[in-house]
């Protein structure tokens, strides 16, 4: 398998669409926001709008997929190449801890939805459309902001007061954070100033140091360290907490690997598993095949025995059109549907 890395090296102190990374954004009609954010239309919003099935997260979280606002501040910097990544990471790149200028969140947040406005606009005209639904997710300001576009989110250094922002106006019904753990400091950080999202995704698709830096490749020498760490930190975190285990079919789901993924899970004291399949879509075809994918049957199978090793949780709910099943801590605080901004 090919797994490139532009980022060997130093990194950018740039922190700003290039010619050619703008140039690929637009062609594959993501929103571009100033100097370094992104939306995209979700493929289950179109999917929705027509009348054809709806998010997992629709069905597990009760999150209202047509009003979604799926973006990034970072959209072409990330601290890790994972190889089942099927944004283009070839391209992407690293900042420098000397970023100084930045867009502002009011900013981000006001030409997001604009964005968002402008590439919407010709979805209410399938003859399948729900128009109703169309216009209300049309006129509406996004009640759903999904924080995990493409790129690594936690390297935007104002993203306590995007949050915060998004968490503050009442149109806003849930923020969801989907990180790789490489920033646990910034992870403090929102816990400091309150802007913890409604959900915190942390991805671990490794159960040792070995296979991670097959499978996530990660700019920083210590990347295993990192992402340990934001597990301990996640503990902590008074805020609904998700580990999402991508499974790339004999790759890291072998079998001794389960009480390793058990040790980890636990610890992070997390509210609830995600145990989704990769999927061979977009760039990461260039470095996995269609072998590595998974069937919904597998990763289930594949759930209901890394339960032996997680005594603390149980299976809840799972989806087949996207290959996933939730697993929930017992002794969580939360429901599945989240009911505010909160939780």
């Amino acid at each position: 398998m090919e797994s490139p890395r532009k980022n060997e090296g130093e990194p950018s102190s740039s922190f700003c669409f290039s010619s050619q990374v703008r140039a690929e954004f637009l062609k594959k009609q993501y929103g571009l926001v100033g100097r370094h954010s992104a939306v995209q239309i979700c493929g289950w919003t179109k999917k929705m709008l027509r009348g054809k099935g709806t998010c997992y997260k629709n069905k597990f979280y009760g999150i209202e997929t047509h009003t979604c606002a799926q973006m990034s501040p970072s959209a072409a910097w990330c601290s890790q190449n994972c190889i089942f990544c099927w944004r283009p990471m070839e391209w992407m790149e690293f900042p420098s801890s000397g970023i100084l200028e930045v867009d502002s969140p009011e900013f981000i947040i006001e030409k997001t939805v604009e964005q968002r406005r402008r590439l919407f606009s010709g979805l209410g005209g399938a003859a399948d459309s729900n128009v109703p639904m169309f216009r209300d997710a049309f006129n509406r300001f996004p009640a759903h902001w999904a924080i995990s576009l493409s790129g690594e989110p936690t390297i935007y250094p104002k993203l306590p007061e995007l949050i915060g922002l998004l968490k503050k106006n009442p149109a806003v019904k849930s923020v969801f954070l989907v990180s790789n753990g490489q920033e646990p400091e910034m992870l403090l950080k929102l816990k400091k100033e309150k802007a913890l999202p409604t959900q915190l995704y942390i991805s671990v698709d490794a159960a040792d140091k070995e296979t991670y830096f097959a499978v996530n490749v990660p700019v920083y020498p210590d990347g295993w360290e990192r992402l340990n760490r934001t597990l301990e930190i996640l503990a902590g975190l008074p805020c609904r907490r998700v580990l999402r285990f991508t499974v790339i079919a004999g790759i890291n789901d072998k079998e001794e690997m389960l009480p390793l993924y058990g040790k980890l899970f636990e610890k992070s004291g997390a509210d609830f598993i995600e145990v989704k399949a990769y999927m061979h879509l977009g760039y990461s075809r260039k470095r996995l095949g269609r072998e590595n994918m998974p069937a919904h049957k597998s990763v289930k199978e594949l759930s209901l025995k890394l339960l032996e090793f997680l005594p603390g949780f149980e299976f809840e709910d799972e989806d087949a059109a996207s290959r996933i099943v939730l697993l929930r801590n017992r002794k969580g605080k939360y429901a599945n549907i989240i009911k505010s901004v909160e939780g």
